[in-house]
């Protein structure tokens, strides 16, 4: 296939399958490739999936079998597939969706164009690994993110033990990345336009632990905090016992770091935790949760929590329903139990009946909905500085932006029904409506 044919892109899961969906796009088009926004136009479409969980998996196998048959309706001549999925089930899938042309787990990902040309040759490559590679910013990387927000992967891989989680199979263990590769990253960033910095990796609180000296994310904040141009930096995906008063400290002190904290908690009962490979902390969640409250800056809180976990009995779900009335979190995530083959907890008895499991989602969904209403009925009136993000995908008679307090994709929004607002500039919003989740305000001028 020659070099100069176009490429349409598929990246599912998460924002750090996301950034190796942007490097691989980067490295494709420095060879020539072309992206378009259309894919009945590509002669090539690269599917970046997710293996996380088995519906991940379906989903995965769905859009690469749909992606298939352009091969006899559209122009498609070569299809490659990348990501966890490939390195969760390996070779077998060769055989298992032929459809495929390359296959590339996620230690491979800069091998992109030999898969291609190799693919060319009348095989099918297959490039898996031990994942050990850690892409920084000498690799290319196309943002495909909207030019004001990006994400910074500052680290790959995870070394927790979590026994209901595959992620350190599919991604090895964790690895830093250089600081002043970051903040080199972090500067052409802020040189083309990004305002909002989103630190990720599976464990962004365990930056520099692996090199034992550090320089461990505190360090990385206070030089980032330098760096002009950038309005907010946020983190994301940090572990509760990662949260050090000396981060909690530069939270407070420097404008720039996001007043937000994605903090996966998981559960709340101790012996559940253990039972999940998280050792709980001498200090309890709750603990947690009073400690940051604390500080005179307001932090606005995520957190995900796991329903029907083996074990879990309705006594130790009142618990946790319990914590999250009292913990009144910013914004929620609750999961139910997904026993995934080749991890521990799948071998676990006492086991809770996925449909109890379902029911008790449904109703920390529905307490979180009261909690967020109420605590959105309080910003009625008060004036926050938005992030212009343009017009609603629902409807053009709407803006729509996001507080320091709404991480991007995952949380809610501020919906803006008057006023002008700039894309990609923070202005500032009187919020004038609350609902369970988005909030409504117009814009006030003369802007920040």
């Amino acid at each position: 296939m020659s070099r100069n044919k176009k490429l349409f892109l598929i990246s599912l899961g998460c924002a750090k399958n996301l950034v190796d969906s942007e490097h691989m796009l980067g490295i494709l088009n420095a060879s020539g490739f072309q992206p378009t926004e259309r894919i009945e136009e590509a002669e090539m479409v690269l599917i970046n999936t997710c293996g996380f969980l088995q519906s991940a998996v379906e989903e995965s196998i769905d859009v690469i079998l749909e992606t298939a048959k352009l091969k006899a309706t559209g122009k498609l001549k070569r299809l490659i597939v990348a990501g966890c999925f490939v390195q969760r089930y390996g070779f077998k899938l060769l055989q298992e969706i032929p459809e495929v042309d390359a296959w590339i787990g996620t230690g491979e990902i800069d091998r992109v164009i030999e898969a291609i040309l190799e693919a060319g040759s009348g095989t099918v490559p297959f490039f898996i690994g031990r994942p050990r590679r850690l892409p920084d910013h000498r690799l290319p990387r196309i943002q495909t993110t909207p030019f004001y927000t990006s994400y910074l992967r500052i680290g790959e891989g995870c070394s927790h033990k979590c026994s209901y989680c595959i992620i350190p199979n599919l991604r090895g263990s964790f690895r830093s990345r250089e600081m002043e590769s970051l903040l080199i990253e972090a500067r052409e960033m802020a040189i083309r336009g990004v305002k909002e910095i989103n630190l990720i990796a599976q464990d962004t609180s365990y930056y520099g632990k692996d090199l034992k000296t550090g320089p461990f994310l505190e360090d990385l904040l206070e030089k980032m905090a330098l760096i002009e141009r950038i309005a907010w930096i946020r983190l994301l995906y940090l572990h509760p016992q990662g949260i050090t008063e000396r981060l909690l400290d530069l939270m407070e002190s420097e404008e720039k770091i996001a007043p937000y904290l994605d903090l996966p908690l998981q559960h709340t009962d101790s012996d559940i935790l253990r039972a999940m490979g998280r050792d709980p902390d001498p200090e309890t969640p709750m603990e947690l949760i009073t400690r940051i409250r604390r500080r005179k800056r307001e932090m606005s809180i995520r957190t995900t929590l796991m329903v029907g976990f083996p074990g879990e009995t309705e006594h130790l779900f009142q618990q946790m329903r319990e914590f999250v009335e009292a913990a009144e979190f910013e914004h929620l995530g609750v999961f139910a139990f997904s026993p995934e083959k080749g991890t521990p907890a799948a071998r676990l008895t006492s086991l809770v009946d996925p449909e109890i499991a379902e029911d008790r989602r449904a109703e920390l969904m529905a307490l979180q909905a009261r909690i967020s209403r109420k605590k959105n009925q309080k910003m009625v009136g008060q004036v926050f500085p938005v992030l212009m993000e343009g017009p609603c995908p629902e409807t053009d008679l709407l803006l729509c932006g996001r507080t320091a307090g709404m991480a991007p994709e995952v949380d809610s929004r501020v919906l803006i029904n008057e006023g002008v607002g700039n894309l990609g500039e923070i202005m500032p919003v009187r919020i004038t409506e609350a609902h369970d989740y988005d909030l409504v305000g117009e814009i006030v001028e003369p802007p920040v």
